[in-house]
């Protein structure tokens, strides 16, 4: 059997780092707005006390800050396995979407096993469904504009 007389170019995409990365903190921002909006509109709207006691206010008490942190390093985090994925993996949006997309399924129903009221519960639920929805949906656009293809001559 022969070789080639040239190897055969390396066909894996580029991505460049920083797009990504902007991307994710961006990224990260609009999922801490997710809960914050959310729990306005739960407690200050449909008046249900989630996170925090009724007399809390309308933004809950410390516990709001906590969890919008945690929904932005869930941005950050998914924009890592992102990156992972797409150097490491054939159809990298895929895999990122049916994994986020598994662990947003599992962040939804986390508060069902909680003793809170069912509203609290419900409202829960949905503003961690809709931070998994905005990380998915954002991030697979990111990975997008952040992939070339290598160009050979």
């Amino acid at each position: 059997m022969t070789q080639p007389m040239y190897p055969e170019p390396d066909r894996s995409p580029e991505v460049n780092a920083g797009r990504l990365w902007a991307g994710g903190i961006a990224t990260a921002v609009v999922a801490a707005l997710v809960v914050f909006v959310g729990v306005l509109i739960a407690r200050g709207i449909l008046d249900i006390p989630v996170l925090a006691p009724e007399g809390a206010g309308y933004l809950g008490d410390e516990t709001t800050p906590v969890y919008a942190g945690l929904a932005a390093l869930f941005a950050l985090f998914s924009t890592a396995l992102l990156q992972m994925l797409l150097l490491a993996t054939p159809r990298p949006v895929q895999f990122f979407t049916w994994i986020v997309g598994l662990m947003t399924a599992a962040g939804a129903l986390i508060p069902f096993g909680r003793s809170a009221p069912l509203e609290a519960e419900v409202v829960t639920a949905a503003i961690n469904l809709l931070v998994g929805l905005a990380v998915i949906s954002l991030l697979s656009g990111v990975a997008r504009t952040a992939v070339r293809q290598r160009q050979w001559s």
